[in-house]
């Protein structure tokens, strides 16, 4: 078994600090041009004038149903209120038709309110989903115009140097 020489040894560590000393410069170099933003898309969301204008068009297209299920709501209150009030009074088959006209009211309440809110829901995800993707068009413009190597909307962390949703913003509210 031959022992390596100390030269040998010597050259050895060289190059391997050489290249490690290359491969960190490059490295160093690559992470000083990689480019990257964050968008808060709650904001979006919140603040854009897309965003605000199908929340105003939500609350048109189903205000009159709203209004209907607070009247229902309403009517149903008043009903057990006075069936309460007069239960002791009436008898046993005035009870029961009036038990039975309340849980029907209440029935149709509950089957109301449900269908409600599961149109409300599927509707507020369609316009949402319009101003996603006219946020995301924004997004990939700016992108390309500014030369940002990656884009992420969600992020435990981001420092505010990195945040461009007021551009979106801007990119957004300007676009119609």
């Amino acid at each position: 078994m031959k022992l390596l020489s100390f030269d040998v040894i010597r050259r050895a560590l060289t190059v391997l600090v050489l290249g490690l000393a290359a491969a960190t410069a490059t490295v160093s170099a690559t992470a000083q041009d990689f480019k990257i933003g964050f968008v808060n898309i709650d904001r979006i969301f919140r603040d854009s004038a897309p965003a605000r204008a199908a929340q105003t068009k939500l609350e048109q297209e189903f205000s009159r149903r709203e209004r209907e299920i607070e009247n229902l709501r309403a009517q149903l209150r008043t009903a057990s209120e006075t069936f309460e009030r007069e239960g002791p009074t009436l008898s046993e088959t005035q009870r029961v038709t009036r038990q039975r006209q309340l849980v029907d009211l209440d029935r149709d309440f509950q089957r109301r309110s449900r269908e409600f809110q599961e149109d409300l829901n599927l509707r507020k995800n369609e316009e949402l989903q319009q101003v996603l993707e006219r946020a995301n068009r924004v997004i990939r413009q700016i992108a390309e115009a500014e030369r940002f190597d990656l884009i992420i909307q969600e992020a435990v962390y981001i420092n505010p140097r990195h945040d461009i949703t007021d551009k979106v913003l801007a990119g957004l509210n300007g676009a119609r």
